[in-house]
Parts: structure tokens; C-alpha cells; sequence
């Protein structure tokens, strides 16, 4: 608990180390790259191909 009120200017969720900041940016691409291809599906479901 020291470890977290320790007034370093990091925030909570980084200050286990690097560890945490792997995890971190590990979770915001798995959930950028999640959001841009729910954005890609939805586009391409709303704008079907032509059939010929």
C-alpha cells in the first residue's frame, strides 16, 4: 500500500512497475484495435456489395 501512496506523479495504474505499464499498453491496443473493427463491421454491414 506504500507502494501506491507513494507521491511519485504516476498514476495508480502504473505504479507496480513495468509490468504494469506492458499490461497497460497491451489493454488499450487489444481495445483500440476492438473498437475500430466494430466501427469497420458496422460500416461494411450498412453499405452491402452490389451483386452483379
Amino acid at each position: 500500500q506504500l507502494k501506491n501512496k507513494a507521491d511519485n506523479d504516476l498514476p495508480v495504474h502504473l505504479k507496480g512497475g513495468m509490468v504494469d505499464g506492458l499490461l497497460y499498453r497491451f489493454t488499450m491496443t487489444i481495445a483500440v484495435f476492438g473498437s475500430c473493427y466494430s466501427v469497420f463491421s458496422l460500416v461494411r454491414a450498412a453499405f452491402p456489395q452490389k451483386n452483379k
